[in-house]
């Protein structure tokens, strides 16, 4: 504990000491320290970054709780390889590495080299009338979301990026928010991809059937194996192995937010790594990131998903880097400081 406080004093100083008033640079230099802790060094190094999006179908979505039809998350797997989706922009924008990872879509994509197969099964099943996996399948997946950040952080990645597609997992997430956070289901139920006011109702009312049949079991696993998705189960393993690997996360919107929750009880230490990118349109959003007492760093009104918020905040956490490690300080620079009062 005193190594680490010692850390932060010597962070704390060498931010203080760039040529700058005090305080200055903002949230930047808040994110500067966050990254030295994270990786235990006064010369934070965030160049090597990937975004993982993990894509998975959910058998909720017969239940017409989305606006599109479950093949698009198979056709929006293909778009990404393809580099057609908006995190194929955002991720070559900024020089970020891309992996898909087939957690579970219904139908196997073709072999590819940013394809990245962990298929648990072709889908969950429909948690309106059953469990939507096993506790085998949901811990196959935790271990799974595990394994890939553990690869990842061997292969000498410093930052990763987590997303997620999945046709029908808003309906997911939320009903797993709920339940985490002691919230009223309708707090937490959004318009996901486009739905109208009818679409919201019909959703809500299914999914408050769902918790009903299914109740609601205290424990973070159990509230997964029910109402979870294979990406969400996924994400949550990774989540926790980031973490554990002190690797620097870059937690995108509801969906990784929602898997946040869920990993926060298998990692207490968890949120210390977390860099919170972007608040999403979802409503179930706001309540998540007041229980993590987090403040985004990019609020644009978005609710795409796939780890784009992601992408568009990570020039934000190279620049706070960057500022550590290579601005000049009063002294090096001779530069005068403050007169005192």
């Amino acid at each position: 504990m005193s190594d680490s406080l010692d850390l932060k004093a010597e962070l704390q100083r060498s931010i203080d000491d760039k040529t700058k008033p005090l305080g200055a640079l903002g949230r930047l230099e808040d994110l500067a320290l966050q990254l030295g802790l994270i990786q235990g060094t006064r010369s934070p190094r965030v160049e090597d970054a990937c975004i993982y999006v993990f894509a998975a179908d959910h058998g909720i979505a017969r239940e017409g709780v989305s606006a599109y039809p479950q093949t698009v998350t198979r056709q929006m797997v293909q778009n990404f390889l393809a580099g057609g989706a908006a995190i194929s922009v955002f991720a070559k924008l900024n020089g970020m590495q891309l992996r898909i990872v087939d957690a579970g879509v219904i139908e196997p994509c073709p072999a590819h080299a940013l394809l990245v197969a962990r298929r648990i099964g072709p889908g969950t099943r429909n948690f309106l009338h059953e469990p939507a996996m096993s506790a085998a399948q949901c811990d196959a997946a935790l271990r799974a979301g595990a394994e890939l950040m553990a690869e990842a952080r061997a292969a000498g990645t410093r930052v990763v990026g987590l997303g997620d597609m999945g046709i029908g997992n808003t309906s997911s997430a939320s009903v797993l928010t709920s339940l985490t956070l002691g919230a009223p289901l309708e707090r937490c139920v959004g318009r996901g991809a486009g739905l109208d006011d009818i679409g919201v109702r019909r959703k809500l009312d299914t999914l408050r059937r769902a918790v009903a049949a299914r109740g609601t079991p205290p424990g973070a696993r159990e509230r997964l194996q029910l109402f979870g998705g294979f990406e969400i189960a996924m994400l949550a393993g990774a989540l926790a192995e980031a973490a554990r690997q002190r690797t620097v996360i870059l937690v995108d919107g509801f969906i990784v937010c929602a898997a946040l929750a869920i990993a926060c009880e298998l990692e207490p230490r968890l949120l210390e790594c977390c860099v919170f990118c972007h608040r999403s349109a979802e409503p179930g959003h706001d309540l998540l990131l007041e229980r993590f007492g987090a403040k985004p760093l990019l609020d644009l009104s978005m609710r795409l998903g796939e780890g784009s918020g992601a992408a568009l905040a990570y020039p934000l956490v190279r620049a706070a880097a960057a500022f550590l490690n290579d601005m000049a300080t009063f002294e090096s620079a001779a530069v005068s400081r403050k007169s005192p009062p």
